[in-house]
């Protein structure tokens, strides 16, 4: 279980945790401080010790004399900088007093990360809904589109959570990709083999790294379904391969990286197969990757719940009379032409921590 905070919500963002050594070459956790943020005004630092922005685990002000080894943990907010808005927004498909699900836009990050804390679906949501005790379940990448769905209250969150630890929450994503060469709609094959395919291979995140790495002499620990909804040309003009993706694990990157090794990349992704130079968002070609769609039974009521983006991607095939495509209101879990009773599809949780990776 977390370590509960004693600093309450702050304009949607929480409190940060900062561990302080019980010993090491500073005399006091001030000057501990001052060093571990050396690319701040010390100044600056000293100024919120003096007001009481740093508190301990009883919610008191720290001493900025006090000696290592008083504190274990210091707590505090965040000064935000000024952050230019993201001309995107969230929509709400669902609220009610246990769950809120979104249909997040591409290049919204979930959570707070690097550059953007307030512009994150995550603090957005809790300023828009005055509820600071919002908390995601799973997670998108900033770069993929699609459903997400958020904890309302702490009582019930637990419940929701295990459905994704243990694998209970149905997921179809969809891609696009440019059509392979030799593509023949009447015997679909990726790579060789024949679709429907499953593909597993091991996935191991290097600290550091902005790509997962593919492991082949290791046992698997990423699986994906994946199916073809339809090809043809997109309203840019571009021929595309549309496919139904259905992860059984919830690997970082996984539909990424299973794509990119069926020969498919999917369509603005400048990670997988080759690490491009970091450039501005583009809005003509983001990232084509869409969580359509989350299907479970409710742990508190044991109704079933289906929920349906209503999202599309730009470069999914406007026309092909030899493929039919699933329209936005269809269900993909139920469209697919393999019906996989063995996989209680997963997407972005993982076993060993449900909240903070993606299949995407």
């Amino acid at each position: 279980m977390p370590m509960p905070s004693p600093l309450p919500v702050k304009d949607g963002v929480g409190p940060t945790r900062l561990r302080v050594p019980a010993t090491g070459p500073w005399s006091t956790i001030a000057e501990f401080v001052v060093a571990r943020f050396d690319h701040l005004d010390p100044d600056d630092l000293h100024r919120r010790f003096a007001a009481g922005d740093f508190v301990g685990v009883d919610a008191r002000p720290v001493d900025p004399g006090a000696a290592l080894g008083s504190h274990e943990f210091l707590w505090y907010h965040r000064e935000l900088p000024a952050e230019r808005p993201l001309p995107v927004h969230e929509k709400i498909l669902h609220s009610d007093r246990d769950l809120v699900v979104i249909d997040k836009p591409h290049f919204l990050p979930t959570t707070p990360t690097g550059r953007f804390l307030r512009e994150s679906a995550l603090v957005r949501l809790r300023v828009r809904l005055d509820n600071p005790a919002l908390t995601p379940i799973h997670r998108l990448d900033r770069a993929t589109a699609g459903l997400v769905m958020f904890s309302a209250r702490p009582a019930t969150r637990g419940a929701y959570q295990t459905l994704f630890a243990r694998r209970e929450v149905a997921k179809a994503y969809e891609a696009v990709s440019t059509r392979p060469p030799g593509w023949d709609p009447r015997a679909p094959e990726l790579s060789g083999r024949p679709v429907p395919l499953v593909h597993r291979d091991h996935l191991e995140r290097l600290r550091g790294d902005l790509r997962v790495a593919v492991r082949p002499n290791r046992d698997p620990n990423s699986e994906t379904l994946v199916d073809v909804l339809g090809s043809g040309s997109s309203a840019s003009g571009r021929a595309v391969l549309h496919t139904l993706l259905r992860p059984h694990t919830g690997r970082l990157h996984q539909l990424r990286v299973h794509l990119a090794a069926l020969g498919i990349p999917i369509l603005g992704d400048r990670r997988y197969p080759e690490l491009l130079p970091e450039a501005p968002d583009d809005p003509d070609l983001p990232l084509q990757l869409l969580a359509r769609e989350l299907a479970f039974i409710d742990p508190l009521t044991g109704a079933p719940r289906r929920f349906v983006s209503r999202r599309t991607l730009s470069e999914a095939p406007v026309a092909d009379a030899s493929a039919q495509q699933v329209g936005v209101g269809a269900s993909p879990l139920h469209r697919s032409r393999v019906h996989d009773t063995s996989c209680g599809v997963s997407g972005e949780s993982a076993a060993t921590n449900p909240l903070w990776s993606s299949p995407g």
